[in-house]
């Protein structure tokens, strides 16, 4: 299970990178055409705010792998082994809710973009492409945080025939 995960979870990031080099190479020519040049290139505002919604989107669903998110040390360290577990998994379950909603949202987002056909302002490109690629990313940060927990449980478990010799 880990290693399709481990696998799952390289697309992710492979995904999240490249929206983010295309985020930039989008703003930064645009920005050097539009004070360098006078010419904006067409839908550039609206194709990056999208883009860096699914950059976000997509590099959530690696921290939610990964558990590089913020933690509040004061409060952790404190605790026991007992203790920490309750607040991981009270952590765990408010961001998974958290997620699972946000993807829900998403997808009526998506939806209604796609019913209403629509589009970009100068090219006229509809969005909900765009949009579905924002939804990929929440639905791939709820898978990320649904199993992370049951993977890091597993991890801490001792192992029996460890130190034994076996």
């Amino acid at each position: 299970m880990t290693r399709y995960l481990e696998r799952f979870t390289e697309a992710v990031d492979m995904i999240a990178g490249l929206l983010l080099g295309l985020c930039t190479i989008l703003i930064v020519v645009s920005t050097i055409g539009r004070y360098i040049f006078s010419w904006a290139i067409p839908d550039s505002f609206d194709l990056s705010r999208y883009l860096i919604g699914a950059c976000m989107m997509w590099g959530f669903a690696s921290i939610g792998y990964r558990g590089g998110h913020i933690a509040v040390d004061l409060l952790y360290e404190p605790l026991g082994p007992k203790g920490r577990r309750v607040l991981d998994f009270i952590a765990w379950s408010t961001l998974l809710a958290f997620t699972a909603m946000l993807a829900y949202m998403m997808f009526f987002r998506l939806t209604s973009a796609y019913n209403s056909n629509e589009t970009t302002f100068d090219l006229r490109i509809p969005v909900w492409p765009l949009i579905g690629l924002i939804w990929l990313g929440c639905a791939s940060a709820v898978v990320t945080t649904a199993v992370v927990p049951f993977l890091r449980r597993e991890a801490e478990e001792p192992n029996p025939l460890e130190g034994h010799g076996v």
